[in-house]
């Protein structure tokens, strides 16, 4: 067998871009950079108030372990709020099983929540983070029961829960 240096150069070129273009993709920006928000502090101010693990998720749109949240497992009445300004943006009413291993809600409160365009992971979805501070808590699918069709899966890190 005859190996063909310019293939073998070619090909490891290629890994190397497919490689390079999915680290990228999963970097770890700071969540909503471009917006404005009506809380805001420096990400080292961040940091201090949310410890290590919410910052990650809150400010820098990391995910948490699936099923390691104690709010997925959460099934009293009340508010799931962002933990980043306490803003409730949940309500226990509209929360569902989905069986991802994240908190699932079929709809946020009103304007609790915004969107935007996720390209990350070589994929396109729809980010979910919080109106007033901007903190990322998850993404938005259209797999999801009636009334909306909608899953809105939240990390649990990123929020908190008050019982009614």
């Amino acid at each position: 067998m005859v190996h063909d240096p310019s293939r073998r150069s070619l090909l490891s070129l290629a890994a190397a871009g497919i490689a390079g273009a999915a680290l990228w993709g999963c970097r770890s920006a700071p969540a909503a950079a471009a917006e404005r928000f009506p809380v805001a502090m420096s990400d080292a101010a961040w940091r201090k108030k949310l410890g290590d693990q919410a910052w990650a998720v809150l400010r820098h749109e990391s995910t948490e372990r699936p099923f390691s949240s104690p709010l997925n497992d959460e099934h009293r009445a009340g508010i799931f709020a962002c933990k980043g300004c306490a803003q409730p943006a949940f309500s226990s009413k509209t929360k569902f099983e989905s069986g991802t291993g994240w908190p699932s809600f079929y709809a946020p409160l009103p304007r609790a929540v915004g969107t935007r365009v996720d390209g990350s992971l070589m994929m396109q979805r729809t980010e979910v983070h919080c109106s007033r501070c901007g903190g990322h808590l998850g993404h938005v699918f259209d797999d999801g029961p009636k009334p909306t069709g909608k899953r809105y899966c939240m990390n649990g890190v990123a929020m908190t829960f008050r019982a009614a």
